[in-house]
């Protein structure tokens, strides 16, 4: 994308990784172009990036599928079946090669 065209609130994709997200601001640095993204918070060049279209709801999935993950996983930590796998094992830790 040109930098006349990038504003400030514009949803943007960067096609390379697919990160998609609302430009924070706009930065030139030594001549070039550079756009934070919300999303990540990390800037990317300008003519990198391309309009995006729609919502982003697979990030909203994919965060709330990792939140109930690791409250199983902390659930499984704290509960009795952690201590009984760990008694079934003898604490080495073998790569088998």
């Amino acid at each position: 994308m040109l930098p006349e065209v990038v504003v400030q609130g514009m949803r943007v994709r960067y096609p390379r990784t697919g990160t998609t997200g609302t430009i924070l601001h706009i930065e030139n640095i030594r001549g070039d172009f550079f756009a934070e993204i919300d999303s990540t918070n990390l800037l990317y060049r300008v003519d990198q990036l391309i309009p995006a279209s729609g919502s982003d709801k697979s990030t909203v999935i994919i965060s709330e599928d990792a939140k109930k993950t690791i409250e199983r996983e902390r659930a499984f930590a704290a509960g009795n079946e952690m201590t009984e796998a760990l008694k079934n094992t003898d604490q080495s830790c073998e790569g088998g090669g």
